[in-house]
This record gives structure tokens, sequence and C-alpha cells, in this order.
């Protein structure tokens, strides 16, 4: 429910008398005693989804952007006209905001830049912290104060009201919000590897955090469209952004700090990897966000604008769709390489399960399947045999299974075979 406030200008107290009656709609007309340029001050109470169309009457009225609309969220309306009210506009099963607060909704979520800059870099700076600590509760904490929701829903209600200084200020925010997360967390990073803070010798790729944004999949894509469509539906129909804000983070955040950890060690690999997933996801975020506004109805306020809109939200969707599709052709790579992978391990499992049961000296314990260290396109290099044999004559099982395991592959593969002695009481 909405309080609508508006100041009639001296002339137009007939013209708005009218509009109200037309939009059978309850209001109150207090005179405006301030002896400026306004006749009286309009009290409306309105359902939600009433406000765009009664404030649309009223702009046709003569109550453009020179006089004071305010709307306020209303608690609790008790009144049986406004129940009938609400009935009316209850059949056209719509909640959305009306659109002159949709987009102060968007200006509030983005804070001023100093508050931007710092959130930014503290988020990043906790994000790869987290990171190198294998720890998924700071990695989620530092998504928490990431100020990312308001650049993406910025730009993209730019796009659709046509209003190009937001679209600039949205897109600025967010190059600058990427880049500045990328930078701080290489520089912690660094400082981190320097001074020893994380021990020396350690490959950053195998710790699971990290590996985790090493090579992104097609179900990365759906983290960051879901994130894009709840974060424009929370927009548009008025309600707290501050979990979808967490999630936009999830799919910008983390992967940034892993570009920047693959900076300080000098792992272009991992940076390239992560570049890439960061690039899809933000992408994704705003196209997904763009589609929303523009199904929800959404359209500027002024009717000669109509045709622009259309044409600056067709090719900005059209363009982030086809970088979008470029970019997910190594997202495809990757899916691709590990559904390969887990068919190359399980005919590997098969093989060696063929020639240890046919042993009865031998009981297998486990394998381990080593991969060469490309993102994409990744070769079985070596598979790692752990045997249980209770005597001390050891079968000669490297032969045999390494033979069973290049037919099973079709390449050469470096077989090691680890015996270790069982004793049963």
């Amino acid at each position: 429910m909405r309080l609508v406030q508006v100041t009639v200008p001296v002339g137009k107290l007939e013209a708005v008398r009218r509009a109200l009656d037309d939009e059978e709609v309850d209001y109150v007309l207090s005179d405006e005693t301030s002896g400026r340029e306004y006749a009286a001050i309009a009290f409306i109470p309105l359902p939600t989804n009433a406000v765009e169309p009664v404030l649309e009457s009223l702009r046709e009225a003569g109550i453009d952007e020179s006089t004071y609309t305010v709307v306020l969220d209303a608690k609790a309306v008790v009144s049986r006209d406004f129940e009938a009210l609400e009935e009316r506009y209850a059949e056209e099963d719509t909640d959305r905001i009306a659109r002159k607060e949709l987009v102060a909704a968007a200006q509030d979520l983005v804070p001023s830049m100093r508050n931007y800059i710092v959130l930014t870099v503290v988020s990043a700076v906790i994000a790869t912290a987290g990171l190198l600590l294998d720890s998924p509760a700071v990695v989620v904490g530092s998504m928490v104060i990431a100020p990312l929701i308001g650049p993406a829903m910025t730009t993209s209600v730019g796009t659709i009201v046509v209003d190009d200084e937001m679209f600039a200020r949205g897109v600025k925010l967010q190059v600058v919000g990427l880049l500045l997360s990328i930078a701080s967390a290489a520089a912690f990073a660094w400082f981190g590897r320097t001074v020893h803070l994380v021990p020396p010798f350690t490959d950053v790729t195998t710790i699971p955090e990290v590996q985790e944004r090493l090579a992104p999949d097609f179900f990365s894509l759906a983290v960051a469209v879901g994130a894009g469509v709840a974060g424009s539906l929370s927009l548009t129909a008025g309600v707290s952004s501050a979990l979808v804000g967490v999630m936009i983070a999830v799919a910008l955040i983390p992967p940034a700090a892993t570009v920047g950890i693959g900076i300080a060690w000098g792992r272009p690999m991992v940076s390239v990897g992560s570049s890439v997933l960061v690039l899809v996801n933000l992408l994704s975020i705003n196209l997904a966000a763009l589609v929303v506004l523009r199904y929800s109805g959404y359209r500027p306020n002024r009717w000669f604008q109509l045709d622009e809109a259309r044409g600056a939200t067709i090719r900005r969707v059209g363009i982030l769709a086809v970088t979008i599709l470029i970019l997910s052709a190594f997202l495809g790579g990757v899916t691709y390489d590990s559904y390969r992978a887990a068919t190359t391990e399980e005919r590997i499992h098969e093989a060696v399960d063929g020639i240890i049961d046919d042993r009865e000296e031998a009981r297998l314990l486990s394998i381990e399947v080593k991969h060469s260290s490309d993102i994409v396109f990744r070769r079985s290099e070596t598979v790692v045999v752990m045997v249980g044999v209770e005597s001390d004559n050891l079968p000669a099982l490297a032969n045999p299974i390494d033979a069973a395991i290049e037919r099973a592959t079709g390449h050469e593969i470096r077989t090691e075979v680890r015996y270790v002695q069982i004793a049963s009481a």
C-alpha cells in the first residue's frame, strides 16, 4: 500500500479533481498556505499497483516534474472503500511498483562512491582470505557486504526508462567495482604470499574453495541468471533486496578474488578461467534484469521515447546475448571436459576392477586419477592404484593394469601400483 502526496499548482486544482474522480479513488485535498504557486496538497491512499495508472492520469492533468510528488509506504489503511479499491486492482494480477518508485529504488541501492569503493575493497579482501583459508563461512561473509546489486539494477532501469545518465553511472560503477575487486584481491594475496601468511610452496589450485572457480561450467551461468531475475523482481515488487544482493555477490566476488589470487601467484591459467566466469556472470545478471524489467511492462515517461527505449533495449540485449554466447563456448568446453573426464575415470575403474577381480590374493583399496593442469581438455596423466595384500609375495599387477587402462582410454597413461600389507586377526 502507498500514500501518494501531490502538490497541486494554482489553476490545476479542478483538473486534478476530475482525474482522481475518473480513477474512482478516494483522496483528501488540503489547502497549501505557504504562499507559493501551489493551491493544495492531495493525499491519495492507493494499492501498490494502482500508483502507476493514477500518476499517469495526474500527469495528463498537468502534474509534471515541476511539482512535488511523494510516494510513501503505508503500513495499513483502515477503510471499507479502500478494501473495495484493493479488490478492483487485485484483478490485474500484478504487484509491481510505479515507474518513479522503481527509479528511486534503484538509485537508493547505490551507495556513495566513497562507501562503494570501501565496501568493494573490503569484500574482495575478505573473499580472498576465505579462499586461501579454504573457509566457506568467510567467503559467504564477504558476499554480505558487497555493494554490487545497485549498479546492476541501475544499469537495467536506466535502459528501460531511457535515462542515459543513470545507465552510464551503472556501467561505470560495475566496471570500477570489478577492476577494484580484482586489484584488491591481487594486492592482498601478494601481501599474504610475501610475508608468508600462506605457507611457502602452496599450490593454490589444490585449495578446494579456489578449485571451484577454476573450471566454471553451465551451472555457474544458472546462478548468475537467477541472481539477475531475483534482483529485478525484488526491485519491481518493492521488497528488500538484501538477500538478493548476496546472491549477486556469489556470482561476482569469489571469482574476482580468484582472478586476483592467480595474478599474485603468477598462475595465468587460474586467472583466465575465473575471468571468464566473472564476465559471463556479470553480463548474465544484466541481461536477465533487463529482460525481466521489460517484460514487467516498464516504459519511459514520455510517449515519444517509446521507440528509443525499445531500440536501446533490443540493441543492448543483443550485445549482451552475443557476448555471453561467445564466452559460453568456454563454459561449454569445461562442461564437456568434465563429462569426458568422468567417463574416462569410470572406464579406468572398470579396467582396474577387471584385473583385480581375477586375483584372489589382492584387494583393490583405491584408485586416484591425476589430470593435467589445463583448464579445459585435460588429459589423464597418472593413475595411482592402491592394492591390499595379505602376504609378502606381491603379485605382479603393474603391467597388466597399465595395459588394461591404456586399452580403456586409448592413450598412454603412467600407472603406479602401491601395495599395502593387510594383517587379519
